[in-house]
């Protein structure tokens, strides 16, 4: 079995689901570009728990429309896809393994972290998924040894995905276009994570609140940026950055999709 690469993913805003955009184009066509996974582990930003990381055990995933204010399109979007209970036991038993406590949830459905980017990969809906949460207040180093337990299931067929944001900082959004001008802050900001990345460098990746520029005006809180580093750590030691897809939108929203190999 061919041994899959972990991603991730800068989900934006929910409009991603049906905005035509660069970020909607490129996800269009980046499940064809991939082996074929058995299942889907989703790390995703907005499912968050206390004190150690949740894994989703439901069969039958329902499509969660955690958020407000936007057209009724898409709250009438529907993401049927299977669960994997399979796959989050085995989660939960590489985490137990790996000295992680983790807890279950068993009706936990899929949130728009979730089914905003596997609509547009895998619109037939026809691969089982599964979610993991981040874990609030747990720092990047934690969240790499989550993903570092996890790593053995990209021998079995899991795709694993980390579905947050580069940056994502909504206090600073005004209403600006899709294609508004990117300040500087932002795009610094994008420029020294891609250029840790691309060097392999997870020590000071870990410490990016420390050593990146505008690190806190572009994560106010952590939470999107946390799927960065379980899908960097369930890619192993030594795994190679493949930058996919860069691009921004309103300003302030780095697109950015990345994969492990």
């Amino acid at each position: 079995m061919t041994r899959l690469p972990t991603l991730f993913i800068s989900h934006g805003s929910p409009m991603l689901a049906i905005q035509e955009s660069l970020a909607h184009r490129f996800l269009l066509t980046l499940g064809d570009t991939l082996p074929r996974p058995k299942a889907i582990l989703v790390a995703s930003a907005h499912w968050e728990t206390s004190a150690a990381p949740a894994v989703s055990l439901t069969p039958d995933p329902q499509t969660i429309h955690d958020f407000g204010g936007f057209p009724r399109a898409l709250f009438e979007i529907e993401y049927g896809a299977p669960g994997a209970p399979e796959v989050a036991a085995r989660a939960v038993a590489e985490l137990e393994r790996q000295g992680v406590t983790a807890q279950t949830h068993a009706t936990r459905g899929l949130d728009h972290g979730a089914w905003v980017p596997l609509r547009l990969m895998y619109p037939q809906a026809d691969i089982p998924v599964a979610q993991i949460s981040v874990v609030r207040g747990a720092s990047p180093a934690e969240h790499l040894r989550i993903g570092r337990a996890l790593s053995s299931l990209r021998d079995e067929g899991v795709l694993v995905i980390g579905s947050g944001s580069l940056t994502h900082n909504l206090y600073e959004f005004r209403g600006a276009d899709i294609d508004a001008a990117v300040p500087s802050w932002v795009s610094d900001f994008s420029a020294w994570m891609k250029q840790r990345l691309e060097a392999g460098d997870a020590a000071s990746l870990v410490r990016y609140r420390e050593q990146a520029p505008f690190a806190a005006r572009n994560h106010p809180s952590e939470e999107h940026l946390s799927p960065l580093f379980v899908a960097l750590g369930a890619a192993g030691d030594g795994a190679k950055m493949e930058h996919r897809h860069a691009g921004y939108e309103y300003g302030v929203l780095a697109m950015d999709v990345y994969a492990f190999q």
